[in-house]
């Protein structure tokens, strides 16, 4: 499940910076920069999900113990 997690984090990462490069900057929620941004977005918080998972499977296994 971690490896798991960690690719999909990587290719998270990896379609934020590409959609980045993308978005027009001065106008970015016009034409094909909206969907640029939307998919960044997207994959923030893919990522942020991703990793309060992480966390909470931590906070699992720890709590197992006792």
């Amino acid at each position: 499940m971690k490896l798991f997690i960690y690719i999909v984090m990587a290719l998270a990462a990896g379609l934020l910076i590409y959609n980045a490069t993308k978005v027009d900057y001065n106008a970015p929620l016009e034409g094909d920069s909206t969907v640029a941004v939307i998919c960044v977005l997207a994959a923030a918080c893919a990522i942020l999900l991703l990793w309060i998972l992480q966390t909470s499977l931590a906070i699992k296994k720890k709590s197992k113990r006792y």
